[in-house]
């Protein structure tokens, strides 16, 4: 059995509640139950382990109107978390796409930005056959279920806050492959988030 991947990997990243939802139930674009954990230690030091050996951010378009409406306006910012500014200039300089069907092409202030309408495990491929370091999917959820399902993922990064949303999307759905983990990374910090790494297991008893 083998963690190891030839080339580029796959790395997605996403903050779950601990009844394993994404979303709330009722409002799936209001991110305000992750705030009081995301700006926490340990969530700033899990994204940037992410982030550093990244060449290229994997995003669906809802999740890249909010990223790259938000992140661009911290830099330089008074009082800004040096690590979370890092984050931020990372985003605005690396190779970005984004999956869309509905997109033509990267607006205005969407710099190094392309807009790709292909299906998601395809333009994972491409990706992971040019040259460059790791591709981050950051939160786009559907774009990480797609890579679940053609079990395309290499790394799989979870934060997960102690917190139930009592309904709402989940991220890991009946029907997946079979597929074997190895936990690479744990660490626990305030307010119980906890952040963990796992790395797929290649050539084993489960595929």
């Amino acid at each position: 059995m083998s963690t190891q991947t030839a080339g580029r990997r796959i790395v997605t990243n996403i903050a779950l509640s601990l009844d394993g939802r994404y979303a709330r139930p009722d409002a799936p674009e209001d991110m305000s139950w992750v705030m009081p954990y995301a700006l926490t230690d340990v969530a700033r030091d899990h994204l940037t382990q992410l982030w550093e050996p990244a060449t290229t951010a994997l995003l669906g378009r809802v999740n890249a109107e909010g990223f790259l409406g938000f992140w661009p306006t911290i830099i330089g910012a008074e009082g800004v978390d040096p690590r979370d500014e890092g984050f931020a200039k990372w985003l605005v300089g690396t190779e970005k796409v984004v999956l869309s069907s509905t997109l033509g092409e990267a607006p205005a202030p969407w710099e190094r930005t392309t807009i790709v309408n292909k299906p998601t495990a395809e333009v994972a491929a491409d990706l992971k056959a040019s040259e460059g370091g790791d591709i981050l999917v950051l939160a786009s959820a559907g774009v990480i279920k797609a890579l679940l399902a053609a079990d395309a993922v290499d790394r799989l990064a979870l934060t997960v806050f102690p917190v139930f949303l009592g309904g709402g999307p989940r991220l890991f759905e009946d029907g997946l492959p079979t597929a074997e983990w190895t936990l690479t990374a744990q660490s626990a910090g305030e307010h119980g988030t906890l952040c963990l790494v796992y790395d797929r297991v290649r050539g084993g008893f489960a595929g």
